[in-house]
């Protein structure tokens, strides 16, 4: 099993960017797949969700209207596209599958994300 998250990087307030994260070595379309990220000297928090085959979503109230998650299940990737990036959203970014009818869960290795002039 492999989470791969890619697209961190450094950005300036009020820019965009959109993280990936390819997976292999499981039925991705049976996993719901979310975000995470932590701040250094603070604990990970869920960024936002996608189920399958529904593809319904939900985010945390500090990142709504900003960021947008989504699926391609033929590529067996997960997305995140975050606008209006303010220096607050630095963090790691990780990526979790986890399956729809249980608890087995996977992470993904993380990708820093700095927002900064």
């Amino acid at each position: 099993v492999q989470l791969v998250e890619s697209g961190g990087g450094l950005v300036q307030p009020g820019g965009s960017l959109r993280l990936s994260c390819a997976t292999s070595g499981f039925t991705f379309s049976t996993y719901l797949m979310s975000w995470y990220r932590q701040a250094l000297g603070k604990e990970r928090e869920l960024v936002a969700v996608i189920g399958s085959p529904s593809g319904s979503t939900d985010y945390a109230d500090s990142v709504k209207g900003r960021f947008t998650i989504s699926r391609d299940n033929a590529k067996r990737t997960a997305y995140l596209q975050m606008n209006t990036l303010k220096p607050e959203d630095t963090a790691v970014y990780y990526c979790k599958a986890r399956y729809r009818m249980g608890s087995l869960e996977y992470w993904g290795q993380g990708t820093q994300v700095t927002v900064s002039s």
